[in-house]
């Protein structure tokens, strides 16, 4: 759990980086990458969720 929990800190950050230079310094590929980034967030937190609650049923 605690890997699940690194990855998605580090996507995150990785989203963070990129929507700061699309807003900010209007890098216009950062948006692809940003939006990229969102999907595996959403893919990491759906397992997290699913580990989680195989953790509170133990």
């Amino acid at each position: 759990m605690k890997d699940l929990v690194a990855k998605i800190n580090a996507e995150f950050e990785t989203f963070k980086t990129e929507s700061e230079s699309l807003i900010e310094k209007g890098v216009k590929a950062a948006g692809p990458r940003a939006r990229k980034s969102t999907l595996e967030l959403e893919k990491l937190l759906k397992e997290f969720r699913k580990v989680s609650v195989e953790k509170s049923k133990k």
